[in-house]
């Protein structure tokens, strides 16, 4: 079946919407900063979500769209694959970022290119509101690290330091547009 993209209306927002999706990932070795620079470390864990982490997910996602945000699916039949989503809010000097919150494949899906496609929505909606760059806190996990990279993001010149304080372990990544 063909992938189709769209974006969410809050009214379709609930953990039940991403039942079927399977944030699945066997971590092997993780980026970490030590004394200046990038190292690549044995850190092993399985990162999977359950009935909570959807919860999560949906109310995080709700106040995403509140806010005047996006969420952009991408949809195996009826199923959702894949979502990312850009918040609405500037960030940084003179507000010229804005933030991809999220960016998430389902298991099954990934190595079809959805990411990029994603990637593709959520950049050319922050160029509409007026951003020049992408502000991305993304997982350390080497795979995470490298589909960014190949989309052509960097370490951040400018870091916001609340989201850097939310997960310090995430790389912060910028995507010029």
């Amino acid at each position: 079946m063909s992938i189709t993209y769209r974006a969410l209306e809050p009214s379709e927002i609930s953990a039940a919407r991403f039942a079927g999706f399977e944030r699945y990932q066997e971590v092997k070795r993780c980026w970490r900063k030590v004394r200046g620079v990038w190292t690549l470390q044995d850190i092993a864990f399985v990162e999977q979500w359950g009935a909570p982490e959807l919860e999560l997910l949906a109310a995080h996602v709700a106040e995403t769209l509140r806010n005047g945000g996006t969420l952009w699916g991408a949809f195996d039949g009826a199923r959702i694959a894949g979502f990312a989503a850009l918040e609405r809010e500037p960030l940084g000097p003179q507000g010229r970022y804005r933030q991809l919150s999220m960016l998430h494949v389902s298991r099954e899906s990934r190595g079809r290119g959805l990411g990029r496609a994603l990637l593709s929505l959520a950049a050319e909606r922050a160029r509409q509101l007026g951003a020049d760059t992408l502000y991305i806190s993304a997982h350390s996990s080497e795979e995470s690290q490298a589909f960014y990279k190949a989309m052509g993001c960097m370490e951040a010149a400018w870091v916001c330091d609340r989201l850097a304080a939310l997960e310090p372990c995430d790389c912060q990544l910028e995507l010029m547009l």
